[in-house]
């Protein structure tokens, strides 16, 4: 090898050890190997000289082309590991430090109220059932005792669906969740008791009312079941739910089609400070009663030989009493200032509320 390629092979072996990171070194590598490197004009010079230096130069330059080339690589190679163990010194974490605080979801007081009713009637023995939000007829007003006059059929109150036929019945968004009491009823084996939390559907809209808002509602079917067992039931939950243990019910004899006797349920509160439990006022805060013989006639259950008590409140309802939420109308509109005030976290053993 001729002295000038011994020479830019020094050269470029001192100019890849001072290249401390990767542009100096791509600097290296595009003046010795570039376009307009060093060693591409050396091999371009191979077309002046004679056949017989041609052959011996072309050999050399070839050489020093493969060792400069392995040298520049093993130089990139080095500095990729250093500028690596670099930003891994540099980014390194203390696994020690807390982390940091994020935004977490809450629980929506709706979802909250329907789990802790599934836990206080969970504990008594009941068990959940389910139904479709779309009812027939039947089921949603018929099977139950509501006759074909009953103000609750009409269409200012109730949302009618087309019916499938010519002359049909029309279907119907649920108006309340005892149609799976019905369901239940002709489908589940006997005795049983079942709580159905759900969806419901109604005309209304208002400070207080929703177009869709939840309800549930308690089926009790055995043998020998009196009011007692409805009373005890219904005082024990109510108490349970407010966490008052001296909450004030009172039972007040209503008409409902689908039970008798019926019963409204009241409790103790304050009319001028809305607290719970106190103050001489009494509430409105759901409706009971024994099933309607009718209604087991109706659903293949011989009411002379199985009794049951019923009862059904609007989850909305007791989840606005419970927190002390003014109007019904912020459940639905996604604002999560208000979610972030009323919700609840999930990770919170005493579930009590946290904002974000």
């Amino acid at each position: 090898m001729s002295d000038d390629l011994l020479a830019l092979k020094r050269e470029t072996d001192a100019a890849l050890a001072a290249a401390t990171d990767l542009r100096a070194w791509d600097a290296v590598r595009v003046g010795v190997l570039g376009k307009s490197g060093r060693l591409t004009a050396l091999l371009k010079e191979l077309g002046r000289a004679s056949p017989e230096e041609r052959r011996t130069r072309g050999a050399a330059l070839n050489v020093l082309k493969d060792a400069l080339a392995a040298a520049i690589e093993a130089r990139r190679v080095e500095l990729e590991a250093a500028a690596l163990d670099s930003r891994l010194a540099a980014e390194r974490l203390d696994v020690t430090l807390p982390p940091r605080p994020f935004p977490a979801g809450l629980i929506h007081p709706i979802s909250r109220t329907m789990e802790e009713m599934a836990a206080i009637f969970g504990a008594m023995g009941f068990e959940i059932a389910e139904g479709p939000d779309i009812e027939s007829d039947w089921l949603n007003f018929s099977a139950l005792n509501i006759p074909a006059h009953h103000a609750a059929r009409e269409d200012m109150d109730t949302f009618y669906l087309p019916a499938p036929a010519p002359g049909g019945r029309r279907p119907v968004l649920r108006t309340h969740t005892s149609p799976v009491q019905a369901r239940t009823m002709l489908t589940r084996e006997l005795p049983f008791r079942v709580i159905v939390p759900g969806r419901t559907y109604r005309a209304d809209h208002d400070a207080t009312h929703s177009p869709m808002f939840h309800q549930v509602e308690g089926l009790v079917l055995d043998r020998d079941i009196t009011l007692g067992h409805l009373k005890g039931c219904l005082i024990d939950f109510l108490r349970a739910f407010f966490g008052i243990s001296d909450l004030p019910v009172r039972f007040r004899a209503s008409y409902f089609p689908f039970t008798e006797p019926s019963m409204e349920v009241d409790i103790g509160w304050n009319r001028k400070t809305g607290e719970l439990g106190g103050g001489g006022d009494w509430l409105e805060i759901l409706g009971s009663g024994m099933v309607h013989p009718k209604v087991l006639a109706n659903c293949g259950i011989d009411p002379r030989e199985w009794q049951g008590f019923a009862f059904g409140m609007g989850i909305e309802r007791v989840t606005m009493l419970k927190h002390g939420i003014p109007d019904l109308r912020p459940f639905y509109e996604s604002d999560l200032r208000w979610l972030r005030h009323y919700g609840f976290n999930p990770l919170s053993p005493a579930l009590l509320h946290e904002g974000v």
